[in-house]
């Protein structure tokens, strides 16, 4: 699935605006491989982007997609929709509707399929074994991402062909199967060297490692350390083709900022940049997802029409101050020659 690609580099999928078909086609094009992201968007607008990117590349791409859990109906949300009301009411907008849903999960699996998508990895969960045999049957491989050796365990027993091996320093969402309230991150949390060991001792099968890589070195790391491929998301954030909104571009470019888990944008632990939102709201933030995210996703999508940083999800991995920016294809190509210097460094172990 991913053994034989001419550079061992899969551009994540980043829901939410910075994967782009474009995105896609790029790093496939410099010989890696892509993933789009479903999260967040319509079946229709899934399909349309999986039809654009096929006409970007004939190369093999990927798409992914959230698997949905229970609702937080039982959680108090009423102090932090007030906390968020009054940034509304400062950008002149409404909020939106702190209301559960399952991300059209059962459409957009629809979709996959009759698109007949080469590979398609989960999020927040396993699918059912049902669906996996389904994609098997239509002929697609299917990866899950995991945080843990447990969560390892539940993906191989639906049948899943690869694993995402998921570190704590990662951007954006981390991919908890299960958020636990009150603890900062969302429970117990491993970097990516040591869950790649973890969860190669326990499985057979291959394993794609992902957190905080944006150096070709991280790449030669974690293939050292038994992955096949190494997935990279913040390296592209600043990338010509990535849908990054301005403001997160420019506050990545600044660097300079810490990054720290929260759950004030969407209900579930994921890493941004330290800004107002996150200082102010995270203590009191409730593990209510979607809920929460859909809440906030009007007043941040006008704090980034308005440019204001501070009240943005500036989704980034921790060593975001180290990835660089211009064309994918430059990227990639940078990343090759990185990996290549620290290969060779190696030799001192013959």
């Amino acid at each position: 699935m991913f053994e034989d690609l001419r550079f061992p580099l899969i551009a994540a999928p980043m829901a939410g605006g910075p994967t782009t078909p474009e995105l896609v086609a790029a790093v496939t094009a410099a010989g890696g491989f892509g993933f789009l992201a479903g999260g967040y968007l319509s079946a229709d607008a899934l399909s349309d982007r999986i039809a654009k990117t096929a006409e970007l590349t004939a190369e093999p791409f990927g798409v992914n997609l959230f698997v949905s859990g229970g609702s937080a109906a039982d959680v108090e949300l009423g102090a932090h929709i007030e906390r968020w009301r009054a940034e509304a009411e400062r950008l002149g907008v409404e909020p939106g509707e702190p209301r559960w849903d399952d991300d059209a999960y059962a459409a957009k699996l629809e979709v996959v399929l009759a698109r007949k998508v080469p590979v398609v990895s989960f999020t927040f969960g396993t699918p059912s074994a049902e669906d996996v045999e389904r994609l098997h049957a239509n002929g697609s491989k299917v990866a899950v991402t995991v945080t843990s050796p447990a969560e390892a365990d539940r993906a191989v027993a639906v049948g899943a062909d690869a694993l995402v091996v998921q570190g704590f320093e990662a951007g954006a969402h981390r991919g908890l199967f299960a958020d636990e309230p009150g603890a900062e991150g969302g429970g117990a949390q491993y970097g990516v060297l040591s869950l790649l060991r973890l969860v190669s001792a326990r499985t057979d099968l291959p394993l794609v490692a992902t957190g905080g890589l944006v150096h070709g070195a991280d790449i030669a790391a974690v293939l050292a350390a038994g992955a096949v491929a190494a997935q990279l998301g913040t390296a592209f954030l600043r990338a010509d083709e990535a849908g990054t909104q301005p403001a997160h571009r420019q506050a990545l470019a600044d660097g300079g900022r810490p990054t720290a888990f929260t759950r004030a944008f969407s209900g579930r632990p994921a890493r941004s940049l330290v800004n107002r939102a996150v200082a102010d709201f995270s203590a009191t933030a409730p593990s209510a997802y979607p809920e929460v995210n859909n809440l906030t996703k009007p007043i941040r999508a006008a704090a980034g029409k308005a440019g204001d940083p501070e009240i943005m999800s500036l989704y980034a991995g921790q060593t975001y101050e180290l990835a660089g920016s211009g064309p994918a294809a430059s990227i990639v190509e940078r990343l090759q020659t990185e990996a290549r210097e620290a290969a060779t460094r190696l030799s001192r172990l013959r």
